[in-house]
């Protein structure tokens, strides 16, 4: 990895990079045409960054002055434990850049804001066919053994 990396919190003025990252990440998982998350719902979760009301987060990875990497947290309260848990929700790579560290840099970086928020556990999900992602995944963490299950209302 270059020298130059950079992980930090996002900056207002990172719009413009982050939505790039943003509608990738978004592709990847197939939000794209008729299944496109509406623009009002993009900019909403970039403005509750920004609210100190809100428990959502966003660190960028950053390579030469440019942003290549994003992931975005929350804290939410749990029933079996005191302190708050993190929840990584989304964790994306520019293509051009996957295989250089960047996601490990950005998942440790969320590592360290959860210690620091007394969060006892840091965990999130990812579709079974992301078998590439999910071997860093296995690196650094561990399964929950738990099956997800979702209803759209």
């Amino acid at each position: 990895m270059s020298k130059s990396l950079i992980v930090r919190y996002a900056a207002p003025n990172d719009f413009d990079e982050w939505l790039t990252l943003w509608d990738g990440y978004n592709e990847f998982y197939e939000r794209v045409g008729d299944t496109a998350l509406p623009r009002e719902i993009t900019e909403l979760t970039w403005r509750r960054f920004f609210d100190g009301y809100e428990p959502m987060h966003a660190i960028v990875a950053e390579l030469d002055g440019k942003l290549v990497g994003l992931v975005h947290f929350l804290y939410h309260r749990h029933t079996t434990m005191a302190g708050p848990i993190c929840y990584l929700q989304d964790l994306y790579a520019a293509s051009s850049q996957r295989g250089q560290g960047i996601g490990r840099a950005l998942i440790e970086a969320v590592y360290r804001e959860a210690r620091q928020a007394g969060a006892a556990r840091v965990y999130w999900q990812t579709q079974e066919t992301n078998t590439v992602a999910m071997k860093l995944y296995d690196r650094l963490a561990t399964k929950s053994g738990f099956v997800v299950y979702r209803q759209t209302l």
